[in-house]
This record gives structure tokens, C-alpha cells and sequence, in this order.
């Protein structure tokens, strides 16, 4: 992926999965908000919203959750815990190098303080107390989302 200032919703959509409509709605909900809302012209007609690379990462991450299953409230609590207990953005909390890391297992989503505590995102008012077996977890990275190619028929 070659990194660009801003992504217009077509390549965004084409990064992460997601269609022009889900970013429309997730923009419009306050879900996720573009980096450059859509504005109208001169012509009368409207700019298309663009999105930083940032943005993009934080978007695969969301796209990969959806499709996991997670619903759009508990995107909506995952993305305002990160902030709000945390201090971090999604981005920060992507793979195993920022201040914490987002974890996943199964249907939860769990964080990982960089002093080793374990939180379990649903309640994150206290760390987990670990016993025995560790939980089956890993980190939650952003990927680019492989486009479907299709087949195309030949007729003789």
C-alpha cells in the first residue's frame, strides 16, 4: 500500500472492504468521522470526504471487527473506552508497539497496558486477575482487505 496525505472513500472502501455507503453512514452516525469532510462546490455539486492513512489502519481494524461479528454499539463503546479510559486512539492500540495493545479472543476484546495489566474491554474498570491458563488472545493488526477477483468465462 503506497502511503498518501489523504484516501478518498472509493480507495478506502477498496483498503478495507467496507462500501462508499458504510463510510457515508459511519460519518453521518459519528461513528467514524472522515479527516476531511465532504463540502459543497461552487458547481453546486459536493467533494467526496478523504481520510488520513491513520484513519485507513483505524478503518481495516473496525472492517476486520464487523465482519468478525462485533456490532456497531460495541464499536461505537470500543472506540470511546480506548479514548476515554486510555487516552490512546485505535491506531495506538494496533499490533504490539504503542502504549497498549488491543487484544482479541473469540467474541472479546481485551487490552494489554504496556506495564503487562490485562483489561477485558466490556468492563475495563479493573485488570483481570490471571490464573492458571492464559487466555487464548492475540493482537488485533490492521490488513489491507484482498479484493475478490472474478473469474471470467470465456465462450468458445
Amino acid at each position: 500500500m503506497r502511503l498518501k496525505k489523504h484516501y478518498t472513500s472509493r480507495e478506502v472502501a477498496g483498503l478495507t472492504g467496507l462500501t462508499a455507503r458504510q463510510l457515508q453512514w459511519w460519518d453521518s452516525r459519528r461513528l467514524f468521522r472522515a479527516a476531511v469532510a465532504t463540502h459543497k462546490t461552487e458547481a453546486g455539486g459536493f467533494t467526496e470526504r478523504r481520510y488520513t492513512p491513520l484513519d485507513v489502519l483505524e478503518l481495516q481494524v473496525l472492517a476486520d471487527l464487523r465482519r468478525r461479528g462485533f456490532s456497531i454499539p460495541q464499536l461505537r463503546r470500543l472506540l470511546g473506552t480506548l479514548r476515554d479510559r486510555f487516552g490512546v486512539r485505535l491506531y495506538e492500540a494496533i499490533g504490539d508497539d504503542g502504549p497498549l495493545t488491543l487484544l482479541i479472543g473469540g467474541d472479546q476484546l481485551y487490552a494489554r497496558t504496556e506495564d503487562g495489566r490485562v483489561f477485558n474491554l466490556e468492563d475495563p474498570s479493573q485488570p483481570l486477575l490471571m490464573v492458571g491458563e492464559e487466555l487464548p488472545i492475540r493482537p488485533v493488526v490492521a490488513r489491507e482487505r484482498k479484493r475478490r477477483t472474478r473469474a471470467i468465462v470465456r465462450k468458445p
